[in-house]
């Protein structure tokens, strides 16, 4: 294995838009290697499906940034925020972790998802009720986009005219290509949504409705409750969570069932496969890449490969979840795979919390879209679409084509 760190080429339009030639030699050269990565960052990248599902649930890798040596990676919060923007349950190990995510799934429960979908349904119907006559649209900004931020907005109770405020500091947030973020604009975004968040808990407190913030809120466990700081970064973490892997989730599917026109055919015939399908799209072409950061807490063996103390270490999920030793055929996109054990939600006690709702999502939104909008299909050349550089991948636009169609009907909205 080369010792020299390969770089990922995010100023490369045709790596971004498909990066999996790349992420194939990776892998055939070996089972970790060094690698420089979005905001210029060296990762190890583990490539290998089996060693990244052990890699997820080794302890002496952490979540905790503050056990990476590259200062960089805490650097990037403001220095007055760190301490409570690391008070998540993303970045936090046992047993911080374990009080957390039990406090958290006393509100946000499966019940509580699932009495999300006739809202779900209406929304989608919604907007898809305005482009509908037009037969045409943009499919991330008129749809994929507005839908999840809707439900997340909804889910903690922010009010409508608040809602592209939290989505411009989201995005003020997120790295992306080659270079890190500007650090201004950076603590302008921390600060506002750490000022609006803590203004809006104290409004829920005060008078607590039925949405998830407020059950959060009241949310305890043998006098144990979430505090201050770990309510701020809990939100902070559903609103980027909730919203940003959902958008790339239902445009990056859309985009796959656009490029293969046989699957999108038979998805619209047997809707029944949607379940399936959309795990498929997640380890297909998954919302996050390379994949999951953890930081080496002591000298790991990974693979055989010594892994040094402080190091970030990327369990690439979207490299394993084509692992021809684990998924036969992986470069073919096949919504009738039954054994599809992707990485994209991780795996273990960092399992993602919000995949239920990401996938009831994801379901309404992609199956709607098939049955109320025919003959779809892309408005321009598949080499025109753009997708997101850096950590979180979907298309940044999606310009399609249909037959015109009128409004959803009430047994549909109904649904």
């Amino acid at each position: 294995m080369s010792q020299q760190p390969v770089h990922l080429p995010y100023d490369d339009p045709a790596f971004v838009a498909d990066p999996f030639p790349l992420y194939r030699r990776l892998r055939e050269d070996g089972p970790v290697r060094r690698a420089v990565i979005a905001g210029g960052l060296e990762a190890w990248l583990v490539t290998r499906y089996e060693d990244g599902l052990a890699a997820l649930s080794d302890p002496r890798l952490s979540s905790d940034v503050r056990d990476a040596s590259d200062p960089r990676l805490v650097e990037q919060l403001p220095e007055f925020e760190r301490e409570s923007m690391m008070s998540n349950m993303l970045r936090s190990d046992p047993p911080d972790h374990t009080r957390l995510r039990r406090l958290v799934s006393k509100a946000f429960t499966a019940r509580r998802v699932a009495d999300l979908r006739p809202r779900i349904q209406e929304i989608t119907d919604r907007l898809l009720d305005a482009v509908a006559p037009a037969g045409r649209a943009e499919l991330v900004a008129d749809f994929a986009l507005p839908l999840p931020v809707t439900v997340i907005g909804e889910l903690l109770g922010v009010p409508v005219d608040d809602r592209h405020a939290f989505q411009r500091w989201t995005d003020a947030l997120l790295v992306r290509g080659e270079t890190m973020p500007d650090r201004d604009v950076v603590d302008e975004a921390w600060q506002r949504m750490r000022a609006y968040v803590t203004e809006h808990l104290e409004t829920k407190r005060a008078r607590p409705g039925d949405d998830l913030l407020s059950a959060l809120i009241s949310a305890h466990d043998e006098e144990q409750r979430l505090n201050h700081d770990e309510l701020i970064a809990m939100t902070f973490l559903l609103l980027v969570a909730g919203y940003v892997t959902t958008v790339n989730l239902i445009g990056g599917g859309i985009a796959a069932l656009l490029a293969h026109p046989d699957q999108l055919t038979l998805l619209r015939d047997r809707p029944e496969l949607l379940p399936g399908a959309i795990e498929e799209f997640l380890r297909y072409d998954g919302p996050v890449s390379p994949g999951i950061a953890r930081f080496a807490r002591e000298d790991a063996e990974i693979a055989g490969v010594t892994v040094p103390r402080g190091a970030t270490v990327l369990v690439a999920s979207a490299i394993a979840d084509r692992d021809p030793a684990r998924f036969p055929d992986p470069d073919r996109l096949d919504i009738t795979r039954h054994d599809n054990g992707h990485l994209a939600f991780g795996h273990g006690i960092h399992y993602c919390l919000g995949a239920p709702l990401a996938r009831l999502e994801g379901q309404i939104a992609i199956g709607t879209v098939l049955r109320r909008l025919p003959d779809l299909a892309l408005a321009v050349p598949p080499a025109e679409l753009s997708w997101r550089p850096g950590a979180l991948r979907g298309p940044v636009r999606l310009p399609v084509t249909f037959t015109p169609g009128g409004r959803a009907s009430a047994q549909a909205c109904a649904l």
